[in-house]
């Protein structure tokens, strides 16, 4: 018997090929790479725009993460994936507040890698993944 569980939830849109959303295994979440995608469409939103695609990232992978019994505190690695390396500044504004918004003040920050890429879809200016250890 395995202690191995997907995580499923319709604040974030639905996998588009065969992964997972996040997956739990004991205290270890793993969530899969989220775009900017609206939950209840899959439509990517905000061409052009990377600080509302990267809020709109953020929010889906923050959502699978809570959907694993986890919060954006459990989070140790976050690791944001963007096509232009001039869209950095704009993206660490956004993820910067998003941090402040959802780590306590005083608290410990995740480790971040930020990498640069050609995305699998088009529209996507930004992709993240984060894990995180519970309890």
């Amino acid at each position: 018997m395995s202690d191995k569980t997907e995580i499923r939830t319709d604040g974030a849109p639905a996998p588009a090929w065969m992964f997972s959303q996040g997956v739990r295994k004991g205290p270890i979440l793993q969530v899969s790479g989220q775009g900017p995608q609206d939950p209840a469409t899959g439509e990517y939103l905000y061409h052009g725009d990377v600080k509302a695609q990267t809020r709109r990232t953020l929010e889906n992978v923050k959502a699978i993460v809570e959907a694993g019994g986890a919060t954006i505190e459990d989070v140790v690695m976050f690791r944001v994936y963007l096509t232009k390396r001039a869209d950095f500044p704009l993206m660490n504004e956004v993820y910067a507040e998003f941090i402040d918004e959802n780590v306590k003040p005083g608290g410990v920050k995740p480790c971040r890698t930020t990498i640069f890429v050609e995305l699998p879809q088009e529209p996507m200016l930004v992709e993240i993944d984060a894990q995180a250890v519970i309890g």
